[in-house]
């Protein structure tokens, strides 16, 4: 079999008058994250990480924020995209591991829906996705409450 792994990192700063969502659950928050689409920083490094495993750039490329098409899009719809060009190309996703860097909100009881959620658009097993999170300790935009940002790695194979 042939395996590629990918890398993917997104980030995005808090607004107010937004929804936070991330890995395609709204949690409640008084920030939400700007963007183009909904601004799920999670989502979005899971793409780029598919997309560079399988050497299709990035969710820039596909998804352009200049596109009015994409304007307040679910990202979990561009995901399942992601997905389809993957499956085009023969590849399959052995699993994705993210992890979630922001000081505020706790987002742990909402981790297992994340995964979900993930899962059922990448069309795995839950036991193929894991979601982390941690703090920065205070530091950088992230620990000065100014945003969130998110890192995954995939692992694809052909067979």
């Amino acid at each position: 079999m042939d395996f590629r792994i990918g890398h993917g990192y997104d980030v995005h700063r808090f607004e107010k008058d937004r929804a936070f969502i991330l890995g395609g659950v709204e949690i409640p928050y008084e920030l939400g994250l700007l963007g183009h689409s909904d601004a799920d920083v999670l989502v979005h490094a899971v793409m780029d990480s598919i997309l560079g495993a399988i050497g299709e750039g990035d969710i820039g490329k596909h998804f352009p924020d200049t596109d009015p098409a994409y304007k307040g899009a679910s990202s979990m719809h561009l995901l399942v995209a992601v997905k389809k060009l993957l499956d085009s190309k023969g590849g399959k996703i052995s699993n994705v591991d993210a992890t979630v860097i922001l000081q505020k909100p706790k987002i742990a009881p909402y981790i297992e829906r994340m995964r979900e959620n993930i899962a059922f658009a990448l069309c795995v097993d839950k036991t193929r996705v894991n979601i982390k999170a941690t703090t920065e300790e205070k530091l950088g935009f992230t620990g000065r409450l100014e945003g969130a940002s998110a890192h995954s790695v995939a692992l694809v194979y052909f067979e």
